[in-house]
């Protein structure tokens, strides 16, 4: 495994991913859907982010209600690690 960065995320980080195919309930396209978290599921086709629920069948369920503000990652570069 490598190693990224310094500090805890520089000791590698191990990633549980689960491929899963399902219709999202943001877009109503078939898709695969990608697991970010546990029961967390990002769709490949709209990149909305969903809740799988299992009781009797399997449901994927938007994790914001409709309007909603879309949640936006913020990536911010280290200046000592850019060579």
């Amino acid at each position: 495994m490598a190693s990224f960065g310094k500090g805890d995320f520089g000791k590698g980080l191990h990633l549980k991913t689960e491929l899963t195919n399902g219709e999202c309930p943001l877009c109503n396209h078939r898709t695969i859907l990608v697991s970010v978290m546990d029961n967390i599921y990002r769709c490949m086709t709209c990149g909305g982010d969903t809740e799988q629920k299992v009781n009797g069948v399997i449901k994927f369920m938007p994790l914001i209600p409709k309007g909603g503000k879309l949640p936006r990652m913020k990536v911010t570069v280290d200046p000592s690690d850019v060579a």
